[in-house]
């Protein structure tokens, strides 16, 4: 394969310096916990799970299994990190562990799972700023579309002014919405007082089916930490790549385990640990429990609609977030010419031009797609009646869900390169050891998107399968050009500039 000089190729950030809290903000924020937690925790109890199994009341004990295991595979890329530091870092750090075709193959698997994420995710917030205001205050004020719009808009606006004004955005965004949500969650729990219960939260027995079920909540867990990863992508626009990013992958895994942990247990103990109560909140019991204490709440109709506005600010935040990563993810690509050229084209601001068009356009094209054709993946349920979900909804599950498996596929992949792309570590034993937990954890993780999963959810398997196989054939027509060493310099002083928001 041929090589390029990374000097004479094109590069990002080039008038902007990022420090560790921007790359921290693009993880934390890409990883959308409030949102996670107002809407998943059900998923890891069982009580939406395709399976029918979960944790129960152990699922805090699964959150903090699924931790342990995606702390193994934040080592693995935090290793990464430290020797190569590029917009497309995961695609780079599978080509140095199984080859550059095998690495441009899932690389486009990975972005595209990315951009699958991002556009089912901006029709929901359009979607259900729509619906929020229509049923909170009798007006939603604009049609449902023209909301889709307004957030593709501003998303756009914020990429538009550069990476450090988007994870800036990410930051406030997340810390307003984590922090409400924590303190929420502090107050449940005093609140609850002597009805709490850690150690049946950490206790095996506390699932129905045992320690099996426990396993369950950990290989959905697991999804919950979608994108942890995904700071990675700003190797090349952070002042100090090899000391930050690493720091920041698993910075971000650690906070939000720990916010996981927490508010998880709040839930499972705010519904006194009774399953049948929370399944019938099962829809939001994060909002169930925000109500007011004659509806069997800790808060009020106020407390209520915050929790409703932060968990949406989330949303906003992780949409932030698919954008970065996906623009970044095509550009490295195409810069690698493995996509066409055009897409590496940079802005004046140095961020990905032609690759962040593309990305709004895959917005603008799902939004159309779920306004004008009703029967795009009308989730359905055991028995093959539609749920009677908003379809803003089945369609942003169907496309989470293809985001998420294509993610755990890539996750399992660059697990079992590591072995070999850092098989000259100092300490071998660290590396055999991340290994084996990374792949036993993102194995898991792939078997519960695929157990029991009804039509048409299952579905994105076989997608996942012909975009790996289109993204193959790709990689060996065009295999690309693999630059010198995969190695980018420290900013220099001259180009760091001062910071731009």
């Amino acid at each position: 394969m041929s090589q390029y000089d990374t000097d004479d190729a094109p590069r990002l950030g080039g008038g902007q310096k990022l420090s560790l809290l921007d790359a921290v903000a693009q993880s934390i924020g890409f990883v959308g916990p409030v949102f996670s937690i107002a809407f998943l925790v059900p998923l890891l109890v069982g009580l939406t799970s395709a399976s029918g199994r979960g944790a129960g009341d152990a699922a805090p004990l699964a959150v903090v299994l699924a931790s342990i295991g995606v702390l193994a595979l934040g080592w693995i890329i935090s290793e990464y990190a430290r020797r190569i530091s590029a917009a497309g870092s995961l695609y780079d750090y599978i080509s140095d562990g199984l080859g550059s075709r095998f690495g441009g193959t899932f690389g486009l698997l990975y972005y595209v799972g990315i951009l699958a994420l991002g556009s089912g995710l901006a029709v929901m917030i359009g979607g259900t700023i729509h619906d929020t205001l229509a049923g909170e205050f009798g007006s939603a004020v604009l049609p449902e579309g023209v909301w889709d719009l307004v957030v593709i808009g501003l998303v756009g606006a914020i990429l538009y002014f550069g990476v450090a004004f988007s994870t800036r955005a990410q930051l406030v965004l997340a810390l307003l919405s984590v922090a409400t949500v924590l303190l929420f969650s502090l107050y449940v729990i005093v609140k609850v007082g002597g009805d709490n219960d850690l150690g049946r939260a950490l206790s095996p027995s506390s699932s129905e089916t045992g320690f099996s079920g426990v396993l369950f909540g950990v290989l959905y867990g697991v999804l919950l930490f979608t994108g942890f990863e995904t700071s990675a992508n700003l190797g090349e626009e952070t002042e100090h790549p090899k000391r930050d990013i690493p720091r920041a992958v698993l910075i971000s895994v650690l906070l939000v385990a720990g916010f996981y942990f927490i508010a998880t247990y709040a839930q499972v103990a705010g519904f006194k640990f009774d399953l049948g109560a929370m399944g019938d909140a099962a829809g939001g019991p994060l909002f169930a429990l925000a109500s007011s204490a004659d509806d069997g709440g800790f808060g009020s109709t106020a407390v209520r609609r915050l929790l409703e506005l932060v968990v949406v600010l989330d949303m906003l935040a992780v949409l932030i977030g698919c954008a970065v990563a996906a623009s970044r993810g095509l550009f490295a690509l195409a810069r690698d010419r493995r996509l066409p050229s055009a897409l590496a084209n940079v802005s004046p601001r140095s961020t990905p031009l032609n690759a962040t068009i593309v990305v709004l356009g895959a917005f603008l094209l799902t939004t159309a797609v779920t306004l004008w054709v009703p029967g795009f993946v009308e989730l359905t349920g055991p028995d093959g009646a539609p749920l009677g979900l908003p379809h803003y909804v089945s369609v942003f599950s169907w496309m989470a869900a293809l985001g998420g498996f294509s993610l755990a596929v890539i996750y399992l992949v660059l697990s079992v390169g590591a072995v070999r792309g850092l098989a000259d570590h100092a300490q071998p034993w660290k590396v055999y050891l991340a290994v084996f937990v990374s792949i036993l954890v993102t194995g898991a993780a792939i078997f519960g998107a695929i157990y029991n999963v009804p039509t048409p959810t299952i579905y994105v398997v076989w997608t996942t399968l012909v975009v790996f196989v289109i993204s193959l054939v790709l990689a060996f027509v065009s295999p690309g050009v693999e630059p010198s060493g995969h190695e980018w310099d420290d900013l220099n002083p001259a180009d760091q500039g001062p910071q731009k928001l």
